[in-house]
Formats: C-alpha cells, sequence, structure tokens
C-alpha cells in the first residue's frame, strides 16, 4: 500500500532491547524491550513498514517503521456500570451538601 507525503501516520521504534533495560527495572519490565510509538506527518511517499522519517504537532522530526495510517485511540473505559453513576451522585450531595440525588 502506498503512502503519501503529508498523510497522518504512526511509527514505531525499539528503542532498547530487554537485555539493554536498566539493572534496577523491575524484572517484568526486563524482560520486553522499550519501545517508541510516534504520530505525525509523513515526510516523504513510502509504504507500510518501510524505515520513514515523519514531523510531529510539536515540528519534531523523528524516524521509525510505518505501521499505520491514519491512527486512532482504540481504548475505552469499559461498559457502564450503573452502581457507579449512582456512587457518583451521592457524593456530589455529600461534597456540596444538600440532600443526595437518589
Amino acid at each position: 500500500m502506498n503512502v503519501k507525503k503529508g498523510n497522518w501516520v504512526l511509527i514505531h521504534n525499539v528503542i532498547l532491547n530487554p537485555d539493554q533495560r536498566a539493572p534496577q527495572v523491575p524484572d517484568d519490565t526486563k524482560k520486553v524491550p522499550l519501545e517508541m510509538w510516534v504520530k505525525g506527518f509523513l515526510n516523504h511517499d513510502a509504504s507500510i513498514n518501510d524505515e520513514v522519517e515523519i514531523t510531529t504537532i510539536t515540528d519534531r522530526k523523528v524516524k521509525g517503521k510505518l505501521v499505520e495510517i491514519n491512527p486512532y485511540y482504540k481504548h475505552d473505559y469499559g461498559k457502564c456500570i450503573p452502581e457507579l453513576l449512582q456512587i457518583g451522585l451521592q457524593l456530589k450531595g455529600i461534597l456540596f451538601g444538600g440532600e443526595a440525588c437518589e
């Protein structure tokens, strides 16, 4: 897939391999690489998995492996928990005085 210069993209780099991690890092952390993921505008036409240079929103130039076009956040905070809504309403009543909402 050809990605055009100027597209919003996500790049990836391994900063430190597990054997390069600091000795004071917790054991479970030492087992995995330190990775960097950066979003920015592609500086030259490229393809997925190419080594590329991007320019970030803060005008930094960063190089890495092109992994995604038009990246977006894919996480959420889970499903609604009705009990927490009620706790929030009760807490407002306690903090700001007056009767708690039901």
